[in-house]
């Protein structure tokens, strides 16, 4: 879309903003709003909670428009703490909390609310500033934003009040506000949309992945195939010449050794929960260990190409196949080594499958700590087709997720050119970069 550039421009005098259309005033921003913060209800006194009024916390902020949130107080709770009620039609910032590294979540509320000790409600004077251009306008220079209202130096991520407060903020008169939200909630929305899209496709793609997976290790690619009864009502039939039994009569299932080592900033790397990503070895920041340690660790278990890393702990179920171009490593605490009788992928993509998965899950209800005992690991049912069957669907599975990586990839690349389309349009229209007047009644094509 070609947008035209106002007729004329002057120098905001501020090195990041640049110039901004010739009648816009520049004013800092305590001088036509002002700020409210939050607090919390002691968490000892139950009549403080579960009551009407949302209490928003940066965990509520994953919308534009605020008109509930994940917990409620009391009035009585309200009263207690050092938070307040926000009328309807403020913008709620967060400025306090660890997602200040990468964005500043913004958004107006629509109801009442009361706010947490990390937000702040920002009220402005009528006749200055509409709460929604201002949301847009923190959208849009997000980025500009979270360098200038940073506190440096700091050990918590947060936003400086005074840096906040004494922000020149370009203002067009407000009338003018409202036709540059109206554009951009109109042109969000299409974008939203398009972004919308495609991640359905991505979770299609993931959906497809998983059927794949589990009709593939329990079926077979072979249609014609004469089947059999598992002996299992969740697994049904299974190829007649296939077994099917636990995972100990076709694997060796070795615990790691529970011992804690010293983390050096050079070393060997250890290879434990974090290093389980997206069913892969990631070792590209891992911890470091002494030659000594790393030997210890892998007395009698250390890993070989075609075995599996299996975590046992939090994140249980996460599995990545050795493969023979990593570099060698020692296994941590929290994980197990599954060293089956074959060297195929075959039981790598099994243990990723539903009918594992959800063996897992079976056992882990009820958990106050989501862990496996290495023992339950070694029951877990599976199948077993012959070596060469199990090969050929470890290239039938790489072949099709292969080509599945390639679609969730080109969508993941359309969401970030969307969400950059997104950002560039809403910074230059509220920043004058563009002018959006005369479009703001048009309707969406």
């Amino acid at each position: 879309m070609s947008l035209p550039r106002y007729l004329e421009y002057r120098d905001s005098g501020v090195e990041w903003l640049g110039e901004v259309p010739g009648h816009w005033s520049l004013p800092k921003l305590k001088h036509f709003a002002s700020f409210a913060g939050g607090g919390t209800p002691s968490r000892d006194n139950l009549t403080f909670w579960n009551g009407d009024i949302p209490w928003v916390s940066p965990k509520d902020m994953k919308v534009e428009f605020i008109e509930s949130a994940e917990e409620c107080i009391t009035d009585v709770g309200l009263n207690s703490s050092s938070s307040s009620l926000v009328q309807p039609g403020r913008a709620l910032m967060v400025v306090r909390s660890g997602i200040l590294k990468h964005t500043i979540p913004v958004a107006i509320n629509r109801v009442e609310v009361a706010l947490n000790q990390d937000m702040k409600a920002i009220s402005f004077a009528e006749e200055c500033c509409d709460s929604q251009f201002f949301m847009r306008w923190v959208q849009g220079l997000n980025d500009v934003l979270l360098l200038a209202w940073a506190k440096q130096g700091a050990t918590v991520e947060s936003i400086e009040h005074s840096y906040l407060a004494e922000t020149i903020i370009p203002l067009p008169p407000v009338a003018e506000q409202t036709a540059i939200s109206t554009f951009l909630d109109r042109e969000t929305a299409k974008i939203d949309g398009l972004i919308a899209e495609q991640e359905k496709l991505i979770a299609l793609l993931a959906e497809k992945r998983q059927a794949t997976i589990s009709h593939a290790v329990t079926k077979g690619l072979n249609p014609a195939a004469p089947m059999k009864d598992s002996g299992v009502a969740w697994l049904g039939e299974v190829p007649a010449h296939w077994e099917a039994a636990n995972l100990k009569r076709f694997a060796e299932v070795i615990d790691c050794k529970h011992h804690t080592v010293e983390f050096l900033d050079e070393g060997l790397p250890i290879v434990s929960i974090r290093e389980l990503r997206n069913n892969r070895i990631d070792m590209s920041n891992a911890k470091l260990t002494s030659q000594v340690e790393w030997d210890f660790l892998r007395e009698g278990r250390a890993p070989e190409y075609g075995d599996l890393v299996f975590c046992r702990n939090a994140s249980v179920g996460a599995v990545a196949y050795v493969d023979v171009t990593e570099q060698p490593f020692c296994m941590g605490q929290d994980v197990c080594l599954i060293r089956p009788l074959t060297k195929s992928k075959f039981m790598h993509y099994q243990l990723t499958a539903p009918e594992i998965t959800n063996q897992i899950e079976s056992f882990l209800v009820g958990a106050t700590i989501r862990r496996a005992n290495v023992e339950e690991i070694r029951n877990l049912f599976v199948t077993w087709p012959a070596e060469e069957e199990q090969a050929a669907i470890a290239n039938f599975l790489d072949t099709e997720f292969s080509r599945l990586d390639e679609l969730t990839a080109e969508a993941t690349r359309g969401i970030a050119l969307l969400k950059e389309r997104r950002s560039a349009l809403i910074s230059a229209a509220v920043t004058g970069k563009i002018d959006v007047r005369h479009l703001a009644e048009q309707k969406a094509a």
